[in-house]
C-alpha cells in the first residue's frame, strides 16, 4: 500500500496525504453482496440527538462481508481486490468453486486469481482461515473470533493484526494489536497474515469538507459551552472549567469504566500500556 502527497494547487490539497489504491483492481462492487445503510444522524427514535458531532455525509451501501469464513475445504478464487467506504480496510471479493461469491477483509499481500481456503486441515498461508490450535506459534493473523463459531472480531481494521506466543491447554495465549495479552479458546478460527492498508493512518484528509463528506460535524469545545450544556460549561471569560469530563460527568483522562467484575477479566493476562 503506498500514500501520495498532493501538488498544493488549492488550500485544501496543501497538505493532503491520500491513498494512492496501487492495490485496488476495480471500482464496481459485486452488486448482489450490497444492503442500503441506513443514516441516524446522531438520533434516536424519539429524533432526539443522543450522540453529537454526526450527519449528513456521502450516501454508502453496505458490503456484505464473511467475517466467519465456515465454507470449509471449499477452495476460492480471488477475483478483486476493492475499496470499502464503511471500514478502513479494503476487502477482496473471493469466487468458490460452486460459484458463491464473498467478500472477506482484505490481507496484505494477496493478488488476484491466489487460492484462498478455510478449514481444519489447511496450509497456515496468508489468507487462509483455521483453528488457532492449527496455527504455528508467532504467527500474524486477524480477524479473530472470541467465541467459536460467532465470526471474527479482533484485528480487523486497516494494518491491525495479533499474534499469537503460547498454548495452554484449552487456551491460545494473544498479543493483541493494543498491547494486551490475552488467552482465546483454540477452537476459535483466525485467518492468517495482517490486514491490507497498513499506511492509513498516515493520511491527511487536508481540510474540513472531507469529515462533512465522512458525516462528522464541527465539534464545539465544551469548556466554551454553558454550563447547562456541559459540565466543563460557564466561567468567566476564559475559565477552564474544572476538572476534564463528559458530557454525562464521567471524568476523562485515566478514570477507569471498565467493571472490575467482568467475566472475561480472568482471561487477561496482563492489560494494554
Amino acid at each position: 500500500m503506498a500514500v501520495k502527497k498532493y501538488n498544493p494547487v488549492t488550500p485544501g490539497t496543501r497538505f493532503r496525504v491520500g491513498n494512492a489504491f496501487a492495490e485496488i483492481t476495480t471500482s464496481k462492487p459485486e452488486k448482489s453482496l450490497l444492503a442500503p445503510l441506513k443514516k441516524s444522524g446522531g438520533r434516536n427514535h424519539h429524533g432526539k440527538m443522543t450522540v453529537p458531532n454526526r450527519g449528513g455525509g456521502h450516501k454508502r451501501r453496505y458490503r456484505i462481508v464473511d467475517f466467519k469464513r465456515e465454507k470449509h475445504n471449499v477452495k476460492a478464487t480471488v477475483k478483486t481486490i476493492e475499496y470499502d467506504p464503511n471500514r478502513s480496510a479494503f476487502i477482496a471479493l473471493l469466487q468458490y468453486e460452486d460459484g458463491e461469491k464473498r467478500y472477506i477483509i482484505a490481507p496484505e499481500g494477496i493478488s488476484v486469481d491466489q487460492v484462498l481456503v478455510s478449514g481444519n486441515k489447511v496450509s497456515p498461508d496468508v489468507g487462509n482461515t483455521l483453528k488457532l490450535k492449527n496455527i504455528p506459534l508467532g504467527t500474524v493473523i486477524h480477524n479473530v473470533e472470541m467465541q467459536p463459531g460467532k465470526g471474527g472480531v479482533i484485528a480487523r481494521s486497516a494494518g491491525s493484526y495479533a499474534q499469537i506466543t503460547a498454548k495452554e491447554g484449552k487456551y491460545a495465549i494473544l498479543k493483541m494489536p493494543s498491547g494486551e495479552t490475552r488467552k482465546i479458546l483454540i477452537e476459535c478460527m483466525a485467518t492468517v497474515g495482517s490486514v491490507s492498508n497498513s499506511e492509513h493512518n498516515l493520511q491527511s484528509s487536508g481540510k474540513a469538507g472531507r469529515s462533512r463528506w465522512l458525516g462528522k460535524r464541527p465539534r464545539t469545545r465544551a469548556v466554551v459551552k454553558n454550563p447547562v450544556d456541559h459540565p466543563m460549561g460557564g466561567g468567566e471569560g476564559r475559565a477552564s472549567g474544572g476538572h476534564p469530563r463528559s458530557k454525562k460527568g464521567l471524568p476523562a483522562k485515566g478514570y477507569k469504566t471498565r467493571n472490575k467484575n467482568k467475566a472475561s477479566n480472568k482471561l487477561i493476562i496482563s492489560r494494554r500500556k
